[in-house]
């Protein structure tokens, strides 16, 4: 699976050691002078593919400063702070435990967009790698410090009000997810005077549940934050750029609250514009509208969001799965912002989890995946038009069709070979008949 989202494949299958070197020597390729980092997540095979990797950037000629295990938005600050030429993050984010990834990191730290993207895979294709002699192969060495950066961005974030977040003294349970995560968010909430109950916080590759924080997923989770007595539970994926929340009850919020809340705590200090993806729940657009900002929307990838944030000059803004995106800290969806975002309002507005989600419009929305039909898209989208006929149609990523309160947004995944269909309306059973709608038209023949 190669996409905007990076290089995703199963390791011993499509995704082998020459594939993993070769891919790292075609990015050093287009990159501009210097180091490059390397960070990874706790999968099993993730010493391996660094070695992979590692390899074909050394053999380049090219310097690895090796992270060791990080979250994906450590090593993108890491990028920055290194001044780096480009960086490399081994995680395969939500993906089963067989697979494994690589995402590719510009200097400023930010994933590729499609054609800086298009040019990696166009030289991969091409074989012509540029391996250097003995004398000129690149050197490795460790960095330690990533984390401490990560957290010190994230503390000096003029929303936060930390001197009250640690008189709240919060108690929070946290799912580690068996991976980097169970380091890093630990950490934050630590430093924010908050008492931490860990689950799954070794980051040992042994995973317990499905990997995105989905409620369905939650449910040890809620049991620890209940019986702990915790204020609230937060749940991260393995790579720790996407978080979901629990409340003290141990019930889910759903991922989609995610961005909501935090972008509700930035727009009450900094009112500006907010960037999100085109699947992303119309809480936001409530958000957004309470505030009197503008809302903006891209197409799903956080290149493309990002690229909408730095187009829009926004303040706050992130995609539904859980990835909240602050610019004034780092453009890139970070679980360690998510959390501290919704720290500071409990703490300030001295009100529960759940009072915050309740606050927000009560929507139905539902996800699912549909085998990908074996077909042109082009054939696939006509029935889609015909079928939501009298809809306004948005065809920048898949295709999307809204009417009033209502939506469905159909897409082939980047990440697996699969069509993705969200759809939202104020009431789960028209909901339903949308995806139902979609799924039919999607897999009836022309």
């Amino acid at each position: 699976m190669i996409s905007v989202a990076g290089v995703r494949g199963i390791v011993g299958e499509s995704l082998t050691p020459p594939v993993l070197a070769n891919f790292a020597a075609a990015f050093a390729a287009e990159l501009p002078p210097g180091p490059v980092v390397v960070g990874r997540d706790a999968r099993i095979s993730g010493p391996m593919v660094h070695r992979a990797v590692a390899a074909g950037l050394m053999a380049t000629g090219r310097d690895v400063i090796d992270l060791g295990l990080a979250t994906t938005p450590t090593t993108q600050i890491a990028v920055e702070q290194l001044h780096a030429a480009g960086g490399i993050i081994l995680t395969a984010s939500h993906n089963p435990a067989p697979w494994n990834a690589l995402k590719f990191l510009s200097a400023r730290g930010e994933f590729l967009d499609a054609e800086a993207g298009g040019a990696v895979r166009t030289r991969y294709e091409s074989g012509a790698m540029a391996w250097v002699t003995f004398d000129r192969l690149g050197r490795e060495r460790e960095e330690r410090g990533a984390l401490q950066w990560h957290l010190d961005r994230v503390l000096a974030y003029d929303v936060l009000d930390v001197p009250a977040i640690r008189s709240r003294r919060l108690k929070v349970a946290v799912d580690g997810c068996a991976s980097v995560g169970g380091l890093a968010v630990p950490a934050l909430l630590r430093a924010l005077g908050a008492e931490v109950f860990e689950l799954d916080c070794e980051p040992n590759g042994g995973f317990t549940r499905e990997l995105e924080p989905l409620p369905e997923h939650l449910g040890a989770l809620g049991r620890v934050t209940r019986e702990r007595g915790a204020d609230f539970g937060v749940a991260l994926d393995p790579d720790a750029d996407r978080a979901a929340f629990v409340d003290h009850e141990g019930r889910p919020l759903g991922e989609e609250y995610t961005v909501a809340l935090g972008t509700a705590c930035v727009l009450a200090k900094h009112r500006g514009p907010v960037v999100t993806n085109l699947s992303t729940s119309r809480i936001l657009d409530a958000v957004c509208r309470a505030a009197g900002v503008a809302l903006h929307r891209t197409p799903v990838g956080e290149a493309h969001v990002v690229a909408g944030l730095r187009a829009h000059h926004a303040v706050a803004g992130g995609e539904g799965n859980g990835g909240m995106i602050v610019p004034a800290i780092h453009f890139g969806r970070d679980g360690l912002v998510a959390t501290a975002l919704v720290a500071q309002r409990m703490s300030v507005e001295r009100r529960s989890l759940r009072e915050l989600a309740d606050a927000l419009p009560t929507l139905a929305m539902i996800k699912t995946k549909l085998a990908r039909p074996e077909e042109a898209w082009a054939k696939s989208a006509a029935r889609l038009k015909s079928a939501f006929d009298g809809m306004s149609a948005d065809e920048s990523d898949g295709l999307r069709f809204s009417r009033d309160d209502e939506w469905v947004h159909v897409r082939p995944s980047g990440t697996e070979p699969v069509v993705r269909v969200i759809a939202e309306s104020p009431e789960e059973p028209r909901t339903r008949e949308l995806v139902e709608r979609a799924g039919r038209a999607l897999h009836v023949g022309p």
